[in-house]
């Protein structure tokens, strides 16, 4: 479409996500873990796993390729040719430099628009008509960054943004409630980073609103301390 929003392929399109073409950019321990999503919840028949890391992109295709046997058919290919990548409908890119310990993700800013500079216009220039999903960090301006770089409009890119922060906060709010963290609903907005926000008065507990139960929730004289929950959520964040 080209009025800017997102769309995917819709179930009866030639183009279903059912029979599609997922490429993986990045083999590290995300790349890894989304591409084994994918296999497991065929979301693609095909999946593409492709990084620079020969040895061990080949390495990650093989495993994946053999366990295919106990699921549903996924054909998995990859390795450090990009050409594999040609004619993708989903391009989901994690590859990126390491954050080192105590480096901020803003820090990161020129060592990874350095690779993608390279990278995505050659991801481009082999599937011209994918979306775009964006993982590596800092996600928000890389995000920026993969639009501009690929010269694609601006609906078929986007990045993770908060969703992981959301999770997190779910999570570990949940624990603090002694609840199962699906009965718990909430956003984290803003920068995937140190300058979050949690958006206290969205959260619900089951049917209720945490503020209802909780009038101080997230602020200054919280009795509960509610902002240590959002506190853990941006720890978790610096690497280890």
């Amino acid at each position: 479409m080209s009025d800017g929003r997102l769309t995917f392929p819709q179930e009866g399109d030639s183009t279903c996500l059912h029979d599609t073409k997922v490429t993986v950019v990045g083999c590290g321990s995300v790349g890894s873990a989304v591409a084994f999503a994918l296999v497991t919840k065929g979301v693609a028949n095909t999946v593409v796993i492709y990084d620079i890391a020969k040895d061990r992109c080949e390495g990650e295709v093989m495993d994946m390729e053999q366990g295919c046997q106990f699921i549903d058919s996924c054909k998995v290919i990859g390795g450090a040719d990009i050409t594999t990548t040609k004619d993708s409908d989903i391009v989901v890119i994690t590859a990126g430099a390491r954050q080192e310990v105590g480096e901020s993700r803003l820090n990161l800013v020129q060592r990874n628009v350095d690779i993608f500079k390279k990278l995505i216009p050659q991801l481009a220039k082999e599937s011209p008509k994918a979306f775009f999903v964006v993982v590596a960090n800092p996600v928000d301006i890389m995000t920026y960054v993969t639009w501009k770089f690929s010269g694609f409009p601006k609906n078929r890119v986007m990045g993770s943004g908060t969703m992981l922060d959301s999770a997190r906060f779910k999570h570990i709010l949940g624990k603090k409630l002694h609840m199962s963290p699906n009965a718990v609903h909430g956003f984290v907005i803003g920068e995937h980073g140190d300058s979050s926000v949690p958006v206290w008065s969205s959260v619900t507990v089951g049917c209720a609103r945490l503020t209802d139960i909780y009038p101080q929730c997230g602020k200054p004289n919280d009795p509960d301390n509610f902002a240590a929950v959002h506190h853990e959520v941006v720890q978790r964040l610096v690497p280890m």
